[in-house]
């Protein structure tokens, strides 16, 4: 049994994390200061803490004795990180420092990072490998970039044990269908529901590579075990297929409308085969079977 710490733990992804450590037989921590988490999604036998990860005297006494940290907090998306940049570089920088701080000085064994695939930016050929210059078009795309930079840092200065996985497009439960952060597929489902047609910004021949949730939280354990990581390597977490994100809304069906041009790159499709080679990890959700029992589930069918 381990004893874990996941920041951002009420959150999408960081709560199916503390469920599948549960689950494991791990003692899991969580920090997450509900500012975007829920309190329905914290696990009853989690010890939670209602704290900030910008308070470093706040946060720190949490770390001892703890041997893996995955690290979710953060001020999400693009759009929200162009309209605020201060409180995002806030919280995705500063407060990553404070957790690698943190880990440091308590002696973890780990720091799992969630960073992000929005560092690649646009790139002229597909698929992403991770040894593509970083090209990020938003202050988010770029915090979570720095925030592997730092991991890096911390891993050769202080032999912190770290490594960041760049997440690609992650769906799956309790992912959010309502408000700022809420990624293309909650925010269709969210129209769908109202009886709204789909906003489609841009012309939605954009492609993106859609991961599993499932599959992300079996890479972060993953990660966190393998003799082949440590020193801040930055791994893509993706399916390694896209759709566009016209055929993500044929799929969900239902009448569509084309809104307003955002900054956005074009297509994502991640290179997965860093992730087996080093963590031996394979996707194992598909997106249309998997959106066919979610429809059913939000009653879309």
């Amino acid at each position: 049994m381990a004893k874990c710490l996941v920041t951002g733990g009420a959150g999408f992804i960081g709560s199916n994390m503390v469920d599948a450590l549960i689950e494991r037989g791990d003692e899991v921590i969580i920090i997450d200061n509900l500012s975007l988490g829920k309190k329905e999604n914290i696990n009853k036998r989690a010890d939670f803490h209602k704290l900030d990860i910008r308070n470093l005297d706040d946060i720190k006494p949490l770390f001892k004795g703890v041997d893996y940290v995955f690290h979710f907090a953060a001020f999400p998306r693009v759009q929200p990180s162009i309209e605020d940049p201060i409180t995002a570089n806030d919280i995705n920088l500063n407060g990553t420092l404070n957790i690698l701080v943190s880990a440091r000085d308590a002696g973890v064994k780990r720091v799992v990072y969630s960073a992000s695939s929005s560092a690649y930016g646009n790139q002229e050929k597909m698929p992403l490998k991770e040894n593509m210059p970083a090209q990020p078009l938003s202050p988010y795309g770029l915090q979570k970039y720095v925030g592997e930079l730092y991991c890096r840092l911390f891993s050769e200065i202080y032999n912190l044990s770290t490594v960041s996985l760049r997440y690609f497009n992650i769906y799956g439960p309790r992912q959010a269908t309502e408000g700022a952060y809420c990624l293309v597929m909650g925010i269709f489902v969210s129209q769908r529901l109202k009886g709204d047609p789909m906003t489609i910004t841009n012309d939605g021949k954009q492609r993106r590579d859609f991961t599993s949730v499932v599959d992300a939280v079996r890479a972060n354990i993953l990660a966190a075990e393998s003799d082949k990581v440590g020193k801040g390597e930055a791994i893509n977490i993706g399916r390694g297929k896209n759709y566009s994100v016209n055929e993500l809304a044929k799929m969900i069906g239902g009448p569509i409308t084309y809104g307003e041009k955002r900054i956005e790159p074009f297509e994502t499709l991640a290179d997965n085969s860093k992730a087996k080679e080093l963590l031996g990890w394979e996707p194992s959700v598909e997106l249309p079977e998997w959106l066919e029992g979610y429809k059913k589930e939000m009653k879309l069918t």
